[in-house]
């Protein structure tokens, strides 16, 4: 039904409100049946003389109640969700807010697979494990099977690592790892270094250890090589963390001739490199890690959250040298006990099958597709992002603070980060990161950009007029 024009007056909530209202209000009289397409949000914004951010959130309202639902080229329509759910229970049932449906972009997470085709493949790999069960629920020794380590090496091959099987460890997720290491290299009082703006996890293992952690000042190239070797000289570093590919939350990869200076002030003051490669299988073409140039120095954990899946909970770590496997053994079994056996003979088989690869292909063309819709609808050079990250990081203009922001985006179901949990040194920045990835859907994505992308065209308080 693209005439439907709602009558505004009829409700005296907010406009936004109004609009999902009439909805509800409109499939219980019969106005409205489930399956009638609504119009679309510029359209009807038009026709209704509103902002088109008014109608995206009345939209979103509509949505978190299950009156609507939108399809990716196809539009907006009547699902009568909330209908029926009273219908079941009663007029005054109220839906239960896990069945809501907010746009969580605060989460760094690659695109969820949806072709049909690998989901089955992916499926076959968990029946051929699942073949083999009992041997897989008993206490296993840490670091993985020879048969594990096999994989992680073939893996690793892929960025160019080639180190031996005793010093490759498959460990339950990457901020364990990141835990184990942070504690073996610094005792509490001494000092971390890490980029001025970094991964929030690197802030919260090194409060927790009670580790002094300090920012560098960075470029669009990465850490500056020569503050690096003022900080070694001025503070005595137990280690520097490094995110170098797709950084998190900026995108930037660090090129190779930067990371060859990094290494070289590293050796020169014997300091240990903590490579956080999480983002570094995406790029088709990515430079040579760091542990590729200074191994003997480099702690290099190869997280699979972004190339495969955060639900496997595994990282391949590559320990420097044969002396430091002994220590973090032994922290990691305190902490962790083990990887899960599960979890790792489907990874190695996902390796071995080819399914790990078909895996990492669709999240790199779609995490592609999403940044061309990005481009598409926020304004060039408004915002930091690679061609293949799973976020964009967006400075703040036109008055609005990563406050009044993060508020405007919650209150339409969007969920934002303000720069303040990325800051590791000074004022954080009026920024926020947007992510483009997990479960959420490239419709939603699209109307949640542009929702954004209106309201940055706008002050705060003319946006905030728009309800």
């Amino acid at each position: 039904m693209k005439d439907w024009l709602p009558d505004l007056s009829r409700s005296n909530s907010p406009r936004y409100m109004a609009i999902a209202d009439l909805i509800e209000m409109d499939l219980r009289s019969g106005h409205l049946a489930i399956g009638d397409r609504l119009p679309p949000q510029r359209e009807l914004a038009k026709h209704l003389d509103i902002d088109f951010t008014t109608v995206a959130r009345g939209y979103a309202e509509a949505q978190k109640r299950g009156l609507v639902d939108s399809h990716v080229g196809r539009g907006t329509f009547v699902t009568g969700g909330a209908d029926k759910e009273r219908r079941s229970f009663g007029s005054d049932a109220v839906l239960d807010p896990r069945r809501t449906s907010a746009i969580d972009l605060s989460m760094n997470m690659p695109p969820e697979p949806t072709d049909p085709e690998l989901i089955t493949r992916m499926r076959e790999g968990i029946s051929a494990v699942a073949s083999n069960l009992i041997p897989l629920l008993r206490y296993q020794g840490f670091g993985g099977s020879s048969m594990d380590k096999e994989a992680a090496a073939a893996w690793l091959s892929r960025r160019g690592l080639v180190p031996s099987q005793e010093r490759i460890f498959v460990t339950p997720g990457a901020h364990p790892a990141l835990l184990a290491i942070c504690g073996l290299l610094a005792k509490p009082s001494e000092t971390i270094l890490s980029e001025r703006i970094t991964y929030p996890g690197i802030r919260s293992i090194a409060a927790q250890l009670r580790l002094n952690l300090s920012g560098l000042p960075m470029d669009a190239d990465g850490i500056l090589p020569d503050a690096f070797a003022e900080a070694c000289e001025r503070v005595k570093p137990k280690g520097i963390y490094l995110n170098p590919t797709l950084q998190n939350p900026l995108t930037l990869t660090i090129p190779e001739r930067r990371r060859e200076e990094i290494c070289a002030v590293a050796r020169k003051y014997h300091v240990p490199i903590i490579e956080d490669d999480a983002y570094g299988f995406i790029p088709l073409h990515a430079p040579p890690p760091l542990a590729a140039m200074a191994p003997d120095l480099t702690w290099h954990i190869g997280g699979l959250a972004k190339c495969i899946g955060a639900g496997l909970r595994l990282a391949y770590v590559v320990a420097p040298d044969t002396k430091a496997i002994w220590p973090f053994v032994s922290a990691m079994r305190t902490n962790n006990v083990m990887a899960s056996p599960l979890n790792m003979a489907l990874a190695t088989r996902w390796i071995e099958d080819g399914t790990a690869d078909a895996i990492l292909r669709f999240i790199r063309q779609e995490a592609a597709a999403r940044q061309e819709l990005v481009a598409a609808i926020l304004q060039p050079g408004s915002y930091c992002g690679d061609p293949i990250s799973f976020n964009i990081w967006l400075p703040l203009t036109n008055g609005w603070t990563r406050s009044t922001f993060g508020s405007h985006m919650r209150a339409a179901g969007i969920g934002v980060v303000a720069s303040d949990a990325f800051t590791v040194e000074g004022q954080a920045l009026e920024a926020v990161r947007v992510c483009l990835g997990g479960p959420v859907d490239r419709e939603k994505l699209r109307v949640s950009l542009e929702f954004m992308g209106h309201a940055l065209e706008s002050s705060p308080e003319l946006a905030a007029s728009f309800f």
